[in-house]
């Protein structure tokens, strides 16, 4: 099959966003699909400049950083970036007749900033939730731009492994939504070795404002992390975070070891070496996927995972027949993720094992990504 992958890389330079994206890219060419990537900016390309700290309209900025990312891993000659009449990367002449003979057009995570005639033409367009909640409480409060992409997406697909059953509340607005594992290619992700020193996480403090819905408000990691903010001062154990935005002189003075979020993780490589070298996850979830019960799993804990990393996440619902146990433990208050430490100290190597199984059994490409396109085809 052709499949166009959409998402926003350039606009969002940053390790992990590219490692979602490159999962689902270098996931379908490993099961012989011809695979393209689409980044849609509407009228202009507007990007944060991590360096500068200033937005940028440049598309250097944006498709060189997308470069980057693509071209080492086989991509290079296969993506196109657009804002307005600007174009970098295919020819657009290629890029509209891939339009045509395409038989998947696959969004992630965010809807099309414009939406072109030409994206009528793949045989099936599916949206793939990667922020259950708040992706159907913007869409039920009228989001002009969600409301026009998964209307024209034959097929929806969300992470949130609860969203649909009584016990969530997330809307589902009428429409089917499948449920999906994040997957990850096992081969670009080796078991790291080695007994590292230090938990650690990955975190944006805000990734965007509150949504609120039927008189609630639904917030981000922030309010959540105060829930684990003390760990260090109760255990000797050592706690690092790359952090965007926040306070850092504020949790460096209560013990947590503090890097620069983007200069952690900028590129695919940098973000994986965090991971790896890290003795496993501790990590908050935002509040709104805990207050609606959505059972979201996050891409980066899969990271952890298939790095042979245990992962000790806050419960967003998932419940004891998901795959929480050894390797994989949850938490809901601070008591939770002190036994959860002490678990995974108990006995290292076998959490340590049954990550990687985890990653093998449940989240590898190969295992998610073919019922996926199946059902995205039908």
């Amino acid at each position: 099959m052709k499949i166009i992958v959409a998402g926003a890389l350039g606009r969002f330079p940053i390790g992990g966003n590219a490692w979602v994206i490159m999962q689902y890219l270098l996931g379908l060419e490993s099961l012989g699909h011809e695979v393209y990537f689409l980044e849609e900016c509407g009228e202009g390309s507007w990007v944060f400049d991590w360096e500068s700290e200033e937005v940028t309209t440049s598309l250097d900025y944006p498709t060189g950083y997308l470069h980057d990312c693509l071209e080492p891993v086989g991509f290079g000659d296969r993506w196109f970036y657009r804002a307005g009449e600007q174009a970098r990367g295919m020819r657009p002449d290629a890029f509209l007749s891939l339009c045509e003979e395409a038989d998947l057009l696959l969004i992630l995570a965010c809807p099309l900033d414009l939406w072109r005639e030409e994206y009528d033409r793949p045989r099936r367009r599916a949206f793939i939730d990667l922020d259950p909640g708040f992706t159907q409480m913007r869409l039920a409060n009228g989001d002009p731009l969600l409301d026009r992409t998964l209307g024209r997406c034959e097929h929806l697909f969300t992470v949130g492994q609860r969203v649909g059953d009584s016990g969530c509340e997330i809307p589902t607005l009428g429409r089917h939504w499948s449920i999906v594992v994040p997957p990850i290619v096992l081969s670009h992700w080796s078991v790291a070795s080695g007994e590292a020193t230090h938990f650690s996480t990955i975190m944006q403090w805000k990734s965007y404002d509150e949504v609120e819905f039927r008189g609630q408000i639904y917030g981000n990691k922030s309010l959540e992390f105060l829930e684990i903010r003390d760990l260090p001062r109760l255990c000797p154990e050592s706690f690092r975070i790359a952090l965007s935005g926040g306070d850092p002189e504020a949790l460096r003075r209560i013990g947590w070891e503090v890097e620069t979020g983007f200069r952690a993780s900028f590129t695919p490589d940098a973000y994986r070496d965090f991971i790896r070298g890290s003795r496993a996850e501790i990590s908050v979830a935002k509040q709104g996927y805990v207050a609606t019960r959505s059972g979201w799993i996050s891409d980066r804990s899969v990271c952890y995972l298939a790095s042979g990393r245990p992962v000790l996440v806050q419960d967003t619902g998932l419940g004891e027949d998901f795959i929480t146990g050894a390797g994989f433990l949850t938490f809901e208050d601070l008591d939770g993720a002190l036994a959860g430490i002490e678990a995974i100290n108990g006995d290292y190597e076998l959490h340590r094992k049954r990550a990687r199984t985890l990653a093998e059994e449940v989240f590898s490409s190969d295992r998610v990504l073919p019922p996926l396109v199946e059902s995205a085809s039908e």
